[in-house]
């Protein structure tokens, strides 16, 4: 089967089928990593995506190789929110950003070896070339499945919040988190299940405490992420990792390079061999520093270098500066996509995707972490599908056009972080809650805790 003779049109809607299934599946992957736990939520939405990578493996038609991409794309929606929840849960405060931030890590690595696997299977006979890489890509898959349900524990606070505080303790030992810090934890969510008494009418004090007592869950629902202590973070969260895809078309390197006069197989390469190993190379040092450079700051530098670099080369073509066979203006544009991906991958792409999900409340019997992480990454996959699908439009109509509308959703998306988002680093998630009930209280700029 010649999977790769196809219009490009069915090549772009491939690129973007697994986005928007696994847009869908975040929006619900809340759930389950509420009721079931968070490793055997993970490893549930692995399983799925194990099942999609093989059959894109072994598909023996399109139809068969575009059902594996939408079950892959469910799989990933599952499970890849609620590595960050679960990481920010049981990562101490001094250390969560470093830590939460190791997805983003992994990703950079896993586009490396992605990248070079492909490019050592390509002259492999027949179809085991293409073949290759989606069966290498289900037995990690596999091995990840083993790994949540053998080998991680449950995060504490998930625990604490169902009533298992003995069972807590037992994973904070295991962890090595000092007593202070588990104190910190726990604390939290006492305060929350105070805060949760003190609202409740007279008559439902007494059921309101035994709830609490006996650890009886309330699993969140959408309905609560809107509550009025609650719905401006959730606002936050969708909004910032949605502009997070909305802020470039990186993924979309090679027609970039192609666009500015590089040969179709030299820009490949460029593209996706040397950018992922500088951007490998730039993430190591930002996951380290996480902490030591703060998710408010990292955000507003970021912004500000991703909107400079996008409008940059936008002016260059629409000056018509940018000449495909001759001129200095073509390798600034180059160069500038390589500085816009370094710039990305140290700040938002590390900076948003720890603060959406610590900035969430644990509200006493209620946990609402999971549910808006689960949104928030959902809005992030459409904004991501919506970006697949218009870019090469923009970039076919307009040479300029497309750098100028991304330019400005960043410089907005930069704006609005300038006015609410609160820094985070170094801080308790108690610590982060008073921070937003103050910006409740006070107006924006009350809880930038610089």
């Amino acid at each position: 089967m010649q999977l790769y003779n196809v219009l490009p049109l069915f090549r772009r809607f491939s690129k973007a089928r697994i986005l928007l299934s696994a847009a869908i599946s975040s929006f619900f992957a809340g759930r389950p990593a509420d009721v079931w736990g968070r490793p055997r939520a993970m490893a549930l939405g692995a399983v799925i995506f194990a099942i999609g990578a093989a059959l894109q493996a072994g598909a023996v038609n399109l139809g068969m190789f575009a059902a594996g991409r939408v079950i892959e794309g469910i799989g990933y929606g599952l499970y890849f929110g609620t590595q960050t929840v679960y990481i920010c849960e049981i990562a101490p405060a001094r250390v969560r950003g470093p830590l939460a931030s190791g997805p983003q890590l992994m990703i950079t690595l896993a586009l490396v070896v992605g990248y070079f696997v492909s490019y050592a299977s390509v002259n492999l006979p027949g179809s085991l070339s293409w073949r290759l890489p989606f069966a290498i890509t289900a037995t990690f898959a596999v091995g990840y499945v083993m790994v949540n349900l053998f080998f991680l524990p449950e995060s504490p606070r998930w625990l604490f919040v169902h009533g298992r505080k003995a069972e807590a303790d037992r994973v904070w030992d295991k962890l090595g988190v000092k007593r202070e810090d588990r104190e910190s934890e726990a604390a939290e969510v006492d305060n929350h299940g105070a805060g949760i008494l003190s609202e409740a009418m007279p008559g439902e004090s007494q059921n309101a405490t035994q709830s609490i007592r006996d650890g009886e869950k309330k699993h969140a629902t959408f309905r609560d992420l809107w509550s009025p202590d609650v719905r401006r973070r959730t606002v936050l969260s969708v909004f910032l990792m949605g502009f997070l895809q909305l802020c470039g078309i990186d993924a979309y390197a090679p027609l970039l390079f192609q666009q500015a006069g590089l040969e179709s197989q030299q820009a490949s390469f460029l593209a996706s061999g040397v950018s992922a190993i500088v951007i490998v190379a730039s993430s190591i040092p930002a996951t380290v520093f996480a902490d030591k450079w703060g998710r408010r700051t990292s955000t507003l530098l970021g912004g500000v270098g991703l909107t400079a670099t996008m409008v940059l080369i936008g002016s260059l073509y629409a000056g018509h500066a940018v000449h495909p066979s001759q001129g200095a203006a073509r390798w600034v544009v180059i160069v500038t996509i390589y500085i816009y991906c370094v710039v990305q991958a140290t700040t938002w792409g590390i900076s948003i995707k720890v603060w959406a999900p610590e900035i969430q409340p644990q509200r006493g019997s209620i946990d609402t972490r999971a549910r808006a992480t689960s949104l928030a990454y959902g809005f992030n996959w459409v904004c991501n599908f919506f970006v697949a699908l218009i870019s090469p439009i923009l970039l076919d109509k307009s040479s300029s056009a497309a750098y100028f509308l991304f330019g400005g959703s960043t410089a907005l998306a930069t704006v609005v972080s300038f006015l609410y988002m609160v820094e985070t680093k170094g801080k308790s998630l108690d610590e982060i809650e008073r921070a937003f009930k103050k910006q409740t209280l006070a107006g924006p700029k009350a809880a930038r805790l610089m």
